[in-house]
């Protein structure tokens, strides 16, 4: 058998600090378990979709922390004005992707820069 390989600019420990507190196998068990519950109709489809902690942000003040117009922030982030507006006026929430960006911003703002000048 071929041995995989991957990329990273994680440490072995980051790695494995990143797992220390999670239990594969009841992860996989529970996925299975919620499979075979909609498979028999016993359950919404929602509930397939995976559980997880995302992190509360505010979409506005994060914006008014960084000193961006929505359009700026939206350029940023890749989505439109309008996107941002819904976000902040509560009429729409940001994806988990979006969520988990929002989150690693506001605890770094140098990568708004990094952001702001890619290709």
């Amino acid at each position: 058998m071929e041995e995989l390989t991957f990329k990273t600019n994680l440490t072995e420990s980051e790695i494995n600090n990143n797992f220390k507190n999670v239990d594969i196998f009841s992860e996989l068990m529970t996925g299975l378990d919620e499979v075979l519950s909609y498979e028999k109709g016993s359950s919404q489809q929602d509930t397939l979709i995976r559980k997880r902690n995302l992190p509360e942000i505010d979409v506005a003040m994060e914006r008014k922390s960084l000193n961006l117009t929505q359009k700026a922030f939206a350029s940023i982030l890749g989505v439109s004005p309008r996107t941002v507006e819904a976000w902040e006026s509560g009429r729409s929430n940001p994806s988990p992707t979006a969520r988990n960006l929002l989150y690693l911003l506001s605890h770094d703002h140098s990568l708004i820069s990094v952001l702001q000048h890619r290709s």
